[in-house]
Formats: structure tokens, sequence, C-alpha cells
């Protein structure tokens, strides 16, 4: 048996790996560079072309680009109607933001539990908490995997609730054939570095829905409308006026950013093809090691991975969560947990909510741990991720 670093043996590389990373090229830099030197910076035909590139991606009939995928989601919940005394259900495994669109627009998240097996929400679960103050939900494709659409979409026509795709970790993805983004009501997309494909920060509205769409456009920019034919009141006084016509935000994106993005889409499907390589070694190299779970697939889809997760089956070994985690990091494998559950943080406590909520959610939670996926990674990289995951349940066996 090979010693743990953190007790003093050789860890297993001599540099650190982190979780996830970004691959940004040269080329993506000159692309960057000629809108650097370009008549736009800010909001121009870059922002239009990445809108057309998402579109042709995933099928969807409209693309709406904004700074950060927590705007998409505010957005996204503001042109569903959400308000004051309305509920949006949604996950709590899940980064914050997605609860917090609800708040933002005057309403109350209510949590419903995930699947064990899978870590996405469970259609059951949703359905049980729906009252007569739902108004949507919002399910996350946790990890990549492609929550179970068809009996989302089936729930929601039945409650008349919008479905809202957070798709900000599925780009990529597709469900029964159809390619994320052309799912739900609205798919909203993360452009963060450790995505699939980055500018920075931004993300995206996906919509099919015309109504929808032109008031994301007037939600993205102050409520400011320029277009004369769409004016509420008379004629303008001349090209330069403008009406703000609802309260809007400015979550505007750049040519800047829009560039990388473009940049980045042209290059989406290799990328999604090494994280799928690199899912298919540890799914094999994990599958008979009693102590570590693997998350389980659904049927449906055809998974472009963001995240992947070991979960610690902590009755089986002889540490915590925390002694695992520290243990993989002196091996210099710097891994991260996804996520602690929102309504356990200080915020939601002081609104009401309690632990206890999602038993499934908390018990995944506990022993859960993501561990280096991009698509940077050399077959030597994974190798050594894999090494360390063993090394470390071998000296922790029970």
């Amino acid at each position: 048996m090979e010693k743990l670093a953190i007790e003093g043996g050789a860890p297993v590389r001599p540099e650190k790996l982190y979780y996830g990373r970004q691959w940004v090229t040269e080329e993506d830099a000159e692309e960057v560079k000629k809108t650097l030197l370009s008549d736009y910076i800010t909001c121009g035909p870059k922002v239009d072309e990445a809108e057309r590139m998402l579109c042709e991606y995933t099928g969807a009939k409209y693309a709406v680009v904004v700074s950060n995928c927590t705007a998409a989601l505010h957005l996204a919940a503001a042109a569903a109607g959400i308000g004051q005394g309305d509920e949006l259900i949604t996950t709590p495994l899940t980064f914050m933001a997605s609860a917090n669109c609800a708040l933002y627009c005057g309403g109350r998240p209510v949590f419903a539990d995930i699947n064990p097996d899978t870590y996405n929400i469970d259609p059951d679960s949703i359905e049980a908490h729906i009252t007569p103050n739902t108004k949507a939900v919002v399910a996350v494709d946790f990890t990549g995997q492609v929550v179970e659409a068809d009996r989302i979409k089936e729930i929601c026509k039945k409650h008349n609730l919008v479905f809202i795709e957070d798709a900000a970790h599925s780009i990529g993805s597709s469900y029964d054939g159809k390619k994320v983004g052309s799912i739900a009501d609205m798919t909203c997309f993360s452009f963060h570095p450790v995505k699939t494909v980055t500018c920075g920060e931004g993300g995206a509205i996906l919509t099919d829905n015309k109504e929808y769409y032109e008031k994301l456009l007037l939600l993205r920019s102050h409520g400011m409308e320029h277009d004369e034919s769409k004016m509420l009141e008379g004629p303008h006084e001349g090209i330069w006026y403008y009406e703000q016509q609802i309260l809007g935000f400015n979550y505007r994106m750049t040519d800047i950013q829009a560039s990388l993005l473009c940049s980045q889409l042209k290059k989406i499907d290799s990328f999604v093809a090494r994280r799928k390589e690199i899912v298919a070694k540890y799914d094999e190299a994990f599958k008979d090691i009693p102590e570590i779970i693997v998350q389980k697939n659904t049927p449906k889809s055809d998974t472009s991975r963001h995240l992947y997760i070991i979960q610690l089956d902590l009755e089986k070994l002889n540490c915590t969560r925390r002694q695992f985690f520290d243990a993989m990091s002196a091996e210099n494998i710097q891994c991260q947990v996804h996520y602690v559950p929102v309504y356990w943080f200080p915020y939601y406590k002081s609104l009401g909510y309690k632990e206890g909520l999602c038993p499934n959610a908390e018990k995944v939670y506990k022993g859960i741990m993501s561990i280096p996926l991009y698509p940077r990674l050399t077959d030597k990289d994974v190798d050594d991720v894999i090494h360390a995951v063993k090394k470390i349940v071998e000296n922790y066996r029970k």
C-alpha cells in the first residue's frame, strides 16, 4: 500500500490539478484583439453573431446573451411573470442563483428533492410541491446531465407553469435527440471559465417564444425601446429618441466577450467529445470500487458533463469527506464540492427555511466531491486523478 502524501508519502504528481479550467488559445485571443481594434467593443455585431450561433447550435428560435447566467435566470423569472407572492420550484443541490432569481422578482423559491441516483430534481417531488401560488419551475441540469424534461414539461403543461431550464452546466448535452436550448420554455446558459465554452463571464437565455424574447430584450437593457414601430406613445421627435417601457436592467454582454464566445463555440464539439472521453475513463476506473458511488445516467440524456462527481460511501471508509478531500489535495489533485444545499445558508434560514426539507439532497451532499474534468486534461492527468482516488480509498478502506 502506498503511503499517503498527507502522511509524508510521495504525491501522485508534482504539480496541482484543479477541478476546472478554461481553454483559451492564441486563436481566441486574436478574435478578441480584432474586436478591441474595431468600431464596436460593447453591445454590437459580435453580440448578434453569438446569438445567431447559439440558435444554430441548439435549434432554438431566439437567443439573448447577457452578462452572466445569474442575470439570465433573473430575466427568465421576470419574463415568466414571477412577482410578489408567486412561488418558483427548484432544487437545493445547485448554485444559489437558481433560487435567488425568484427572490429578485419578489417571489419565493420552493425546494423539491432530488433523485438520489441521478442527483437531478425529482419530477414527483416537483408535483408534490405545487400550490395555487406556483408559477414556474427552474430545473437544473446538474453536472450537465439533462433533467427528466419530458415529465417536467408534462407537469408544467398540466399546471400551467413556465418551464425554465437552468442549463448552466449542460450546453452540448441533448435529451431524447433534442439539443439543450430547444427543450424548455426558456433555457439559461453560463459561459463562466470552468464551463464547456467561456467568454470570461457571460450567459444567455434561449427560447422559441417570441413574446418572451421581446420582453427579455427590453429587460436586458433598461426597458428601453428604440424602434418607432414599437413605441407606446406617438411619433418620436428624432432618431435620438427612445422610451423606457418597463423597469429593466443593464445586463448586456460586450462585443469583447461575445467575440471570445463566438470563437469558443466553433470548438464546442471537440470540447464535448474530450469531456465524454474523460468521463468514460472515470466511469470504467470507479465502477468496481464499492467505496465510490458514481452518478447514474438518465437514459434519454446524451450528456456533456461539466462536473464529474464521486460520492463517498462513508460507511465503508475510515475517514470523513474532509479528510478524503484534504488527502486528494496533498496528492496535488484539488477537488471541489458542488453544492451546499441552498437553504442551509444563513440568509435562507433568516427567511424561515430549515434543514431537513429535502432529505435526499442533504444525504447526497454529505458525501460528494467534484474531481478534475476539463478538455485540457491529458490522459496522464486523468490517470493521476484515478491513481489518487484509488490510493486514498485503499488507505482509508475499512
